[in-house]
């Protein structure tokens, strides 16, 4: 049996909205990923069983990996189609924010939401939501989003759990733990995991359609990287890799070819810690950050990069040139060096 995680009265609340609603709109944060748009995706699947009118508004486009996802190709990218999302926001009834605590996560899609008088409503696993939420789903010890919103789901109808939806919060999951290789030690994920498996889902094909489905110039990007771009710092357990603006030109990098490539340098033995900075738009770094065990990459994000996230997954960004970027990753290993070697 599941523990209950969710408030009950949260889980009510979210109901009454539903019942009481017709048009629901929900929005997920910019770049989404596998969690974010897996979420949407079973919830949209879910409102709509019920009846209702759901739209999905992605700020902007996700991974062609992601593609295969049921009911995915129907959502709105706010970029190439401002009108039709302003016009779906404009009628909603409600509007669901899922995998993001702060409107600041939408982009200028962000903007739009908040002059609207339509209730938000917050299911999410990050840290410090924001106020201004009508009701607010935020439990940092869920592994995903994707698995608050299967306890929503389940919650209020443990028999709407259709093998579509199910598909979704799998992906939701999967992805958001790197296929269960961290944040994932409780042992109601691999409960939750069984309700999906009854549901009739193939999860070794869901990995395939993952993880298998990546372009010729990602696998050269990957080469690339791991050979002439990784850099080992043994004195603080600490690896970084680099992918500059010219280099992403380079390999014709596309939405979603650099996903993962984070997380490759943990493998390597003794490596606690590392950090990828990517040049996607000239003068602008973005950095994930990856650690394993007790090191908290969150509070580095935080502190060096405007950012912030999970203890073991985090992320934010630098505005300046690469070398700046790397030198404020340098400048934190010092600072952590006692926390990353003992």
């Amino acid at each position: 049996m599941l523990d209950k995680l969710i408030d009950i009265q949260k889980i009510e609340s979210v109901g009454d909205f539903i019942e009481k609603g017709e048009k629901f709109v929900i929005l997920v944060h910019r770049n989404p990923d596998g969690d974010a748009v897996g979420s949407a995706t079973a919830l949209a699947l879910f409102l709509r069983a019920k009846g209702k009118s759901a739209t999905v508004i992605v700020p902007n486009a996700f991974p062609e990996f992601l593609a295969w996802l049921p009911s995915a190709s129907e959502s709105i990218v706010y970029e190439n189609a401002k009108d039709d999302a302003v016009a779906a926001l404009s009628a909603a009834d409600v509007l669901f924010c899922l995998d993001f605590n702060a409107l600041s996560r939408l982009g200028e899609l962000g903007e739009v939401v908040a002059g609207l008088s339509a209730p938000r409503l917050l299911v999410d696993h990050h840290l410090q939501p924001d106020d201004g939420f009508a009701v607010a789903i935020s439990e940092p010890a869920a592994c995903s989003t994707a698995e608050l919103v299967f306890r929503l789901i389940y919650r209020l109808n443990s028999e709407a759990l259709t093998h579509d939806i199910a598909e979704c919060i799998y992906t939701g999951m999967m992805t958001d733990t790197g296929s269960f290789a961290y944040a994932s030690n409780r042992k109601d994920i691999y409960i939750i995991i069984s309700y999906l498996i009854a549901a009739g889902i193939d999860k070794d094909l869901i990995y395939r359609r993952v993880f298998y489905n990546y372009s010729t110039n990602r696998m050269k990007l990957l080469g690339f990287m791991m050979y002439d771009k990784l850099r080992v710092y043994p004195a603080y357990n600490s690896a970084l890799i680099t992918l500059t603006y010219k280099e992403m030109r380079r390999f014709s990098v596309a939405k979603g070819d650099t996903e993962g490539l984070v997380n490759m340098p943990l493998q390597i033995k003794g490596i606690r810690f590392v950090c990828f900075l990517r040049e996607e738009v000239p003068g602008k770094i973005n950095v994930s950050l990856r650690s394993v065990d007790d090191f908290p990459c969150n509070s580095v994000a935080a502190e060096f990069f405007a950012g912030g996230g999970h203890k073991n997954a985090s992320g934010g960004e630098v505005y300046g040139t690469m070398e700046y970027a790397v030198e404020r990753y340098r400048t934190a290993l010092s600072k952590y060096k006692k926390l990353l070697t003992e």
